[in-house]
């Protein structure tokens, strides 16, 4: 049966299948993940639509909202243009993580009409119940970001406190077997180094520093 939330007018619009995952690791391992947002092309076909337009620029890239999206950007950008009739995405999580976007995306189509789908059903902004819906997946997908950060550094603290957190060090430096902080054995970056911040106490200025490496070619 034809869901009554998809008029006509809706569907002789264009359909926009937003793709994303958080992290390269995800992208390279996560294949199962990838393959179900992928899918949703095939959805939006069997529900009506013809013209139908993928975004996975984001793959890899967090929805938090501390790093740039640009297939996100352009998601948005399409929306504001009044030409789409759906959003498909495997979950509210993929579209933003953070109350700022969702709430300013789930704004954008109600304003131009266009609905927004996920494995669980057809939402419309301008309902007040499909709204409600939104905000709340909206919300609860925000709140388990905030969960796994809290779960993350107390796991940090817990490896902090028995001396076995290990981070990334700057170049030229390396953890020894037995957990210390020692410089590179390779004598070329040790040298290296050294000349860095010989210059570094010389001329004053990193930016001097690298006009001075520039200069010398190193």
């Amino acid at each position: 049966m034809v869901n009554p939330k998809l008029t006509p007018d809706r569907l002789g619009r264009r359909a926009i299948v937003y793709i994303r995952q958080s992290t390269p690791g995800q992208v390279l391992h996560n294949k199962e993940s990838q393959l179900r947002q992928y899918a949703l092309k095939d959805h939006a076909k069997e529900l009506g639509f013809q013209d139908i337009h993928v975004i996975d620029d984001d793959l890899g890239r967090s929805a938090s909202g501390q790093v740039e999206r640009p297939g996100f950007q352009r998601l948005v950008a399409e929306v504001c243009g009044g030409n789409i009739g759906a959003i498909l995405c495997i979950e509210a999580s993929r579209l933003a993580r953070n109350g700022r976007d969702w709430h300013y995306l789930i704004e954008m189509c109600g304003l131009i009409g266009a609905v927004v789908i996920d494995p669980d059903g057809i939402y419309d902004p301008s309902l007040i119940n499909d709204r409600l819906l939104l905000g709340l997946k909206g919300t609860m997908s925000e709140f388990e970001l905030n969960l796994f950060r809290q779960r993350s550094m107390e796991a940090i603290r817990q490896k902090a406190g028995r001396g076995e957190l290990r981070f990334r060090l700057p170049a030229g430096y390396c953890w020894t077997a037995n957990g210390k902080v020692e410089m590179d054995p390779d004598a070329r970056v040790q040298q290296a180094l050294r000349l860095v911040f010989t210059k570094m106490i010389e001329l004053g200025t990193a930016r001097q520093v690298l006009l001075w490496l520039h200069n010398e070619h190193v």
